[in-house]
């Protein structure tokens, strides 16, 4: 016979999640993405593959998207999540509050865990991949849009600086609870 606390512990552990791994580039959302879909038994987006082809050479080319260039793109990544039959876990920079509100407003029960780390670590981070599309020279535009999570958004912060599989252990225990 279970117990209470076991079918509560259970439904925690069974219900459907849609989870943001936001942060700016080079903070480990696609690494740490990936991993927490697996740890939850989910699925991993990268919401880079979901640009549109003009984001991506805009960003290739140096220049910073604005608010347009970033509207279908987030509300293609709500639009995902609110399709989600089951756990999804989409890699995307939501880097303001107004673009987590546009996928909120598609999946308002979306979560958000947010990789955050130091300019250097991030430069590091970047510098190590030059093949990904988004240059170095974005890294302080990113930065100065970003808006951090506020407390009446439904989300975490962790320190990039410590390993994924802690982030993913501590990220999972607290979407859990």
């Amino acid at each position: 016979m279970s117990t209470a606390v076991e079918r509560a512990e259970s439904d925690a552990a069974s219900r459907t999640l849609h989870v943001i791994a936001m942060g700016v580039s080079g903070s480990g959302k696609s690494t740490v993405g990936a991993l927490l879909a697996e740890e939850l038994g989910g699925e991993f987006v990268d919401g880079d593959d979901l640009h549109p082809a003009a984001n991506v050479a805009k960003m290739a080319a140096g220049t910073p998207l604005d608010d347009d260039d970033r509207a279908p793109w987030l509300r293609e990544i709500g639009a995902r999540m609110a399709a989600a039959t089951g756990t999804m876990v989409i890699g995307c920079s939501a880097l303001k509050r107004s673009y987590r509100d546009l996928i909120r407003s598609a999946a308002p029960d979306t979560v958000f865990v947010h990789m955050r780390g130091s300019r250097e670590l991030l430069a590091e981070r970047m510098a190590a991949r030059p093949e990904h599309f988004m240059p170095l020279s974005l890294l302080d535009s990113q930065l100065g849009t970003l808006e951090e999570l506020e407390p009446d958004e439904h989300g975490v912060a962790f320190d990039v600086a410590e390993p994924p599989a802690q982030i993913v252990r501590e990220a999972a225990e607290w979407l859990r609870a």
